[in-house]
């Protein structure tokens, strides 16, 4: 791959803890955080610990972490929304929608009949902030 990974994007700022962020979960190796222009209610995002562009340059274990991590999360946040299903995204390079070139995947509680909203608003901070409670509390 000609791009490499560049340790001033922001999910990096995050893991250092120069930009804050609403931690929902973490572990050795995941850093789960809500998204602050949430498309559904519940928005949040799973991140490696350790650097990597994406999906394409992620190693076989930082795929198997943020999966364990996704997996714990996304059903955290189907309880704690009393949602309907969960969807899950996941872009690659510019060409595939990505913005942020370290490894995340969207968590978005689902509910039948409700769309997904675009993206690029920014959302209340209170309210992103009671929804991350919501999901804490309903982690194992």
């Amino acid at each position: 791959m000609s791009d490499s990974y560049d340790d001033q994007n922001i999910f990096a700022k995050i893991l250092r803890g120069e930009i804050p962020s609403f931690k929902v979960y973490e572990d050795d190796e995941t850093y789960c955080f809500m998204d602050i222009m949430p498309r559904t209610e519940g928005h949040c995002l799973v991140i490696p610990k350790t650097p990597c562009r994406n999906m394409l340059d992620a190693t076989p274990e930082q795929l198997a972490a943020c999966m364990r991590t996704v997996n714990i999360v996304a059903n955290a946040a189907k309880t704690a929304f009393d949602a309907d299903g969960v969807t899950l995204f996941q872009f690659n390079e510019a060409a595939g929608g990505q913005e942020v070139f370290h490894l995340h995947f969207h968590i978005h509680p689902r509910h039948e009949g409700i769309t997904i909203r675009p993206p690029g608003t920014m959302g209340d901070m209170d309210v992103i902030k009671a929804n991350a409670d919501r999901i804490i509390a309903a982690l194992p």
